[in-house]
């Protein structure tokens, strides 16, 4: 059934290391329990990414563990000038020593080196990030702190096998919509994050792939009537037959979309055209900058282009509602991984 909503509390994987019930959720209702993982301990995936934006300014920041090779990034990007830069320490074969929490909803992350101190936590109902990064630019550092608030119940969870090989999945969570207030510092530069006009999504997510994937990914917030409006649209990754990942959020309320397709036409800085099979989504995302990344190892391989830059176009809501978007701050991406 094409958007199935698994809507009772569960194991996510059975006693074979199979997904139990592949499907969409509004939240993590199906337990993650890394021990329950049947696949090599070098092939577990685990990631928590955080993005946030205002008009002018994009913070990213990741903590992963991805069995042979952990990446921990930091990125921060000037929309108005069109300038960014990431910075990334890897790890080789952390193999679960982060500790991973097996929730976004409790549980710690944390990671610590010579040159990064990264933190997510959970303090009084909110989310808080605190970084530090030495010499994250041409000597500069580069220092934050943020306080993330939820804005809404719901998000957006997908559980997703692989038709090839019943012991991958990919469970993920969106969290849009959140608030986002908090400072940065980067050598002479100091931006402030304003909860008024900041927000946050979280990604987070816990699988096993197989080696040769690509995926397209879409998501935004913002306010649009006076109200919290969000999006998170995907496709192209694992078997996708019980559910999509496409959701918008207004006022507080997800509605499900069913599939939608970015087209670029190859050059990642021309317009795009995000289109829905129920004609619910429909727009033209304006780029204003390409943050892409290529490594070639030839058995390791990652090309990735996430584009930021401006949606304007008509969402429908479930109600018939529809809610006209102007210029909206947002991301689309294409990422092609071989690892």
């Amino acid at each position: 059934m094409r958007n199935h909503e698994v809507n009772v509390v569960k194991n996510l994987l059975n006693d074979k290391g199979h997904l139990d019930e592949p499907g969409w959720s509004r939240s993590l209702i199906q337990n993650y329990h890394r021990q329950q993982i049947k696949a090599p301990k070098w092939r577990i995936k685990e990631w928590d990414y955080y993005i946030i934006q205002n008009s002018e300014y994009v913070c990213c920041f990741t903590v992963s563990d991805n069995g042979y090779m952990g990446l921990e990034s930091v990125s921060l990007i000037h929309l108005k000038t069109q300038w960014q830069h990431t910075e990334s320490i890897i790890i080789p074969f952390p193999m679960g020593k982060l500790q991973m929490p097996a929730s976004s909803a409790s549980g710690d992350v944390f990671f610590e080196n010579k040159r990064l101190r990264l933190s997510f936590s959970h303090v009084n109902h909110q989310r808080k990030i605190l970084c530090h990064f030495k010499q994250f630019k041409e000597g500069q550092d580069f220092s934050c702190e943020f306080t993330l608030t939820e804005t809404q119940p719901d998000s957006m969870v997908i559980a997703t096998p692989w038709a090839e090989n019943k012991k991958a999945f990919y469970y993920n969570q969106k969290i849009n919509c959140m608030t986002a207030e908090g400072s940065v510092k980067f050598g002479d530069t100091s931006i402030t994050f304003d909860p008024k006009d900041s927000f946050a999504t979280l990604d987070w997510g816990r699988g096993v792939w197989t080696y040769d994937n690509t995926w397209y990914w879409g998501n935004g917030n913002g306010l649009v009537e006076g109200k919290y409006f969000g999006f998170n649209l995907g496709y192209g990754f694992g078997d996708t037959a019980a559910a999509s990942e496409n959701v918008v959020y207004f006022d507080g309320v997800l509605h499900k979309l069913d599939d939608i397709v970015f087209k670029h036409g190859g050059d990642y800085l021309q317009p795009w055209e995000i289109t829905s099979s129920d004609g619910r989504f429909e727009g033209e995302f304006v780029p204003i900058l390409n943050r892409s990344a290529l490594t070639d190892l030839k058995v390791i391989v990652s090309e990735q282009h996430q584009v930021f830059g401006k949606l304007t176009g008509e969402v429908i809501l479930d109600s018939g509602k529809k809610l006209q978007l102007d210029e909206l701050i947002c991301f689309f991406e294409k990422v092609h991984n071989k690892f």
